[in-house]
């Protein structure tokens, strides 16, 4: 029995979770899994080839593997064992990954939603013990917006939270909150003297020389998935809520659907759990056979070629060469594949690449030139400006935008901080070489902007200050909302007129104004 919180983590990270999904759409939808030894090695070859799995991992030709992704995929509420005829099927919010929906607000839905008991909680080789019925998430949320809390480290995650916090009572959550504040105060000292006794690994040892290593790797992937909802993420180790995700976390919290019953019922349970955010339940009929044909194994290899290249970069519609290397990569006549990705993705799929490109906005200098380049993509591919690169020349932006519709151009100083300030050195760049340069261009500079991961609290008279210096509006807008933006113009189309307006408050862009 495993006495804390649990989640599987065949990877620490669910940035894959499409990727893997799709695989495991491609070998074992609609077929058995259950004592399937070939399946599954099938599957776990497939995953290594898709270098989704380290080759050499496995320790055995079982397929062993290949079954720790299936649960994980299981325990997000993606796919589940069909009762009548014991064969794989995906769950609506499965199905949205499949077809290209945005997978960080499907995930985000499952997460929240992600609850102790469960079908994955209470199977075979789990067994988290009963006395938890709460949802993890929920529970980290709501202390994360607690302003006696504000913040979490893994280490308080893993020695207090996922230890203590069985249920969602208030009384419970008090203790929580009270043990948390303790903790920092006294640190070890305050936790139980039997504390290894009551929460030892789920193999029942303990590591002397790291001994709560299994509760702090624990922690460690429950704040990734966090981190995944792109409402939270780590600095200095602490993981905070994002100040313009604060309304939306408390929006989440405002409703408490009732838990799901009958985890020992997977198909009841998990058709439930696996509801995505466009439904409100799920009235599939899945009793019908369905014969595996050579079409439907081709259509999915496609599908899952096409995914793989939706998570590298943003994918707004079907091109000759997106056809041609999808052709080369599955063998199959570009004239099929190019129908193929017509019939199931007309729009493309830019919510996919919007996980990468989150990340990119916090790892610091290190990868600065990979989100300025995806930033020049976005605005090129996606809003239909003419874009160019040009941070690496020097004393220069990092991206030009160029609307030929509307005669105006940009400048997009991108900063992958999470709480980017700007310095006086940056200040005299943009009052003395960046907007000087770019107001002799061929059309009227029309703003500058910053991106980044968030702000400082003073963002905004700091704009204000260089729009006061150049007469040139200007605006700063968290990465957050450049993804809303991306997303909401797929339905509201936003002309570049529009976009010029949004880009030049002579403030911080929130995302009321989107």
């Amino acid at each position: 029995m495993i006495n804390y919180w649990w989640v599987t983590r065949p990877k620490r990270k669910l940035n894959s979770i499409p990727e893997v999904l799709s695989t495991f759409a491609q070998i074992s939808l609609d077929h058995e899994w259950e004592m399937q030894r070939g399946t599954h090695l099938s599957f776990e070859d497939a995953l290594e080839k898709a270098h989704l799995k380290r080759i050499g991992e496995r320790r055995d030709q079982t397929g062993g593997g290949a079954r720790t992704y299936a649960a994980w995929l299981s325990s997000l509420g993606l796919i589940f064992k069909q009762e009548s005829s014991g064969k794989m099927k995906l769950t609506l919010a499965g199905e949205a990954i499949i077809a290209g929906e945005s997978p960080v607000e499907i995930l985000k839905s499952q997460i929240f939603k992600y609850q102790f008991p469960s079908p994955f909680s209470i199977g075979r080789g789990v067994d988290v013990s009963s006395r938890f019925k709460v949802r993890p998430f929920r529970f980290l949320l709501k202390l994360l917006l607690d302003k006696r809390v504000q913040f979490l480290t893994e280490e308080e995650i893993a020695k207090v939270v996922i230890v203590e916090a069985e249920n969602e009572s208030d009384s419970m959550y008090e203790k929580v909150v009270s043990k948390i504040l303790s903790f920092r105060n006294f640190g070890d000292r305050c936790l139980d003297d039997a504390f290894f006794d009551k929460y030892a690994s789920g193999k029942g040892s303990v590591n002397p020389e790291h001994p709560f290593s299994h509760l702090t790797d624990t922690a460690n992937t429950i704040a990734n998935w966090m981190e995944y909802t792109q409402l939270a993420k780590r600095e200095d180790s602490q993981l905070w809520l994002l100040e313009d995700r604060i309304s939306e976390s408390e929006k989440i919290l405002s409703f408490t659907p009732p838990f799901i019953d009958r985890p020992e019922q997977q198909e009841y349970f998990q058709r439930k759990f696996g509801v995505d955010p466009k439904h409100s339940k799920d009235n599939r009929n899945l009793t019908e056979t369905k014969t595996v044909t050579a079409k439907i194994v081709a259509d999915q290899q496609i599908r899952t070629a096409f995914i793989a290249e939706s998570l590298k970069a943003p994918i707004s519609k079907i091109s000759d060469s997106l056809v041609y290397k999808i052709s080369e990569q599955t063998g199959y006549e570009p004239l099929r594949v190019g129908e193929t990705l017509q019939q199931y993705y007309p729009r493309g799929a830019v919510g996919s690449f919007m996980t990468e490109y989150f990340e990119l906005a916090f790892k610091g200098r290190d990868d600065a030139i990979e989100f300025e380049k995806a930033t020049a993509e976005l605005f090129r591919s996606i809003l239909g400006f003419e874009t160019k690169h040009v941070g690496p020349i020097g004393l220069t932006p990092d991206v030009l935008i160029i609307s030929n519709e509307q005669g105006f151009i940009g400048i997009l100083d991108n900063k992958a901080y999470s709480k980017y300030s700007i310095t006086n050195d940056h200040k005299n760049r943009m009052v003395h070489n960046y907007i000087p340069a770019y107001s002799r261009e061929k059309y009227p500079l029309a703003f500058f902007s910053y991106i980044a991961g968030g702000f400082c609290g003073s963002i905004n008279s700091q704009i204000q200050n260089i729009v006061e210096l150049t007469s040139v509006h200007g605006s700063a807008i968290s990465v957050t909302n450049v993804i809303k933006l991306v997303e909401k113009h797929k339905d509201a189309c936003y002309d570049h007129d529009s976009i010029r307006q949004i880009f030049s408050m002579d403030r911080q862009v929130l995302s009321s104004d989107l």
